[in-house]
């Protein structure tokens, strides 16, 4: 096998010559035969297969059968490798061949060295998007038997992809953004600028900050332009893009004639282009850090919510528990639903299963958002009362009938339309309070105000 071989694959057609050269010296072919395995579901995945010809089933076993859930049959799809960012990497599915042909072999642990060496942060990315994944697996299978398990996901799924897609955009504009200070930095350097002036253009960079309050489309546009016409009438190339990204560092043209009272003319357009883009590689820094954050503060509710660490009673914070259950169910609070909290429990802990507690939250406040529509004030309140604690979740919908109240708690009635509820919530609540906590959950509902009460022991009741 040959670089030729490589190149015509879609998946290298970006890679150098010198990159494929790496990957042909640390990876093997090895012969695809059909009826035969690859690799196997459920081992550490420790190599990366990449399909040169010929093509692979991918199987995954469910009880005694195996099903076929896709195939590997065009020329540079690939599978496994995931050892090689997440030292608890298994293939998802077994690698069988159904037709002649070859297919690449690497180990992880060299595709990490390779992709460490060719982008650093990716191999970072990449590491931190497969331990939110697996964690997410994890709650998934902790809540497998759950009817609300299909909304959590698809939510979960919403709110990491937003970070992580912005993330991944700031990734690839920094590449963008730090080539283009390399670019200036060699033009600054032919124009002959002497050290001590770049001290003072640096100096005069460092002056800048972005404004803490953005300012209206309006006034942003005016202060483009101002900056975008002083560049024009000083002969500096791309004057518009580079007023987009001065002002939005907070520079204006107050600023942009100090820089000229310092620097020669020769050095004004390569310096002036300098610290746009070294304060736009900032920016995208910071923004890739603000959603990294956030994907861990998505990932830490998750774990607080699943409580996968906790089968057994232990002493619980309820107020802790309502909390990860509203960052989970955030997707469904954004439009129109507007929370408030008035918690008076504060370091009152109780005796409890705390991952059943979170199902009792996911299912009354989901229930009170459906209520709503959607739109209206969801007001959560915890008290203390003697040696219980009080748990009320109170939505404006329009309601429930005298009759609807008495059915509430039965299994299988729901008021939903068909498709949309099974009308296990409420009995699951119910089932979880009363029988395994030695508590009571009531509902008290009249136009535009319903209340689910949930009381709780401090401490059960011994057996």
């Amino acid at each position: 096998m040959d670089l030729v071989d490589l190149r015509r694959l879609p998946l290298f057609e970006k890679l150098a010559d010198d990159q494929l050269r790496e990957l042909l010296a640390e990876g093997d072919l090895v012969d695809i035969t059909p009826g035969v395995d690859l690799f196997v579901e459920g081992e550490p995945a420790a190599h990366w297969w990449v399909l040169v010809d010929g093509a692979v089933d991918l199987l995954r076993r469910t009880g005694p059968r195996e099903e076929v859930v896709a195939q590997m049959n065009v020329p540079g799809r690939w599978a496994g490798g995931f050892v090689a960012w997440d030292e608890h990497g298994v293939y998802l599915a077994t690698g069988r061949g159904v037709a002649p042909g070859r297919a690449l072999r690497i180990p992880a642990d060299r595709l990490r060295a390779l992709t460490d060496s060719w982008f650093p942060l990716g191999g970072h990315l990449i590491a931190g998007l497969f331990h939110t994944a697996r964690s997410i697996e994890s709650t998934a299978r902790q809540h497998g038997s759950l009817l609300t398990l299909g909304t959590l996901a698809a939510g979960l799924a919403h709110e990491i992809n937003n970070p992580a897609s912005a993330a991944s955009r700031s990734v690839d504009a920094v590449q963008d953004a730090g080539a283009a200070v390399l670019a200036s930095l060699r033009a600054l350097a032919a124009s002959g600028l002497a050290a001590d002036r770049f001290v003072a253009l640096d100096e005069l960079r460092a002056e800048l900050h972005a404004p803490s309050v953005p300012p209206s489309p309006l006034v942003q546009a005016d202060r483009e332009q101002d900056v975008s016409s002083w560049l024009t009438q000083h002969a500096v190339p791309d004057a518009w893009v580079l007023a987009a990204k001065l002002v939005a560092a907070g520079a204006d043209v107050v600023w942009c004639e100090r820089v000229a009272a310092e620097v020669p003319v020769a050095a004004l357009a390569p310096g002036l282009a300098w610290v746009a883009h070294t304060q736009e590689v900032g920016s995208l820094l910071a923004e890739t850090k603000e959603s990294v954050h956030r994907i861990s503060e998505l990932v830490a509710a998750v774990r607080s919510y699943s409580q996968v660490d906790r089968a057994t009673t232990r002493d619980v914070d309820v107020e802790e528990g309502i909390e990860s259950t509203l960052v989970v169910l955030g997707h469904k609070l954004r439009d129109g639903v507007t929370v408030t909290r008035d918690y008076g429990t504060a370091g009152q802990l109780i005796e409890a299963y705390p991952g059943e507690l979170n199902q009792v939250w996911t299912n009354l406040i989901d229930n009170a958002v459906d209520a709503m529509a959607g739109s209206g004030e969801l007001h959560i309140g915890t008290r203390v009362e003697g040696d219980d604690v009080v748990v009320e979740v109170v939505d404006t919908g329009p309601g429930m009938s005298e009759e609807v109240q008495a059915r509430a708690f039965e299994a299988f009635f729901t008021t939903k339309d068909v498709g949309q509820g099974a009308g296990l919530g409420l009995d699951i609540a119910r089932r979880v309070v009363v029988e395994r906590h030695a508590g009571s959950i009531q509902v008290d509902s009249e136009p535009g105000r319903t209340v689910m009460r949930v009381r709780l022991p401090i401490r059960r009741p011994a057996s």
